[in-house]
């Protein structure tokens, strides 16, 4: 919401610097996708992240962490 802090997605990266590229596929899609198409993007990605959260090497933590990653970008998004 307009006024709340950021935590500014762009700025930090979860689960390892091996997911950093040149280019970041959200910054690709954001340049493909129509801005509503962009926030679908974002939110289902972080339903995909909430919705298998600990089920995959049991990794609860970090796969909130992702979850919250994609929310956060979402908010920015939203706040531009």
């Amino acid at each position: 919401m307009k006024g709340e802090p950021s935590m500014q997605a762009d700025a930090y990266q979860v689960a390892g610097d091996h997911y950093r590229s040149e280019i970041q596929p959200w910054n690709a899609m954001r340049a493909w996708f129509t801005e509503d198409e962009f926030r679908g993007f974002l939110i289902g990605n972080a339903i995909k992240y909430l919705s298998r959260a600990g089920k995959k090497n049991g990794l609860l933590k970090e796969d909130i962490l992702k979850c919250r990653h994609y929310l956060d970008k979402l908010l920015d998004e939203l706040d531009e």
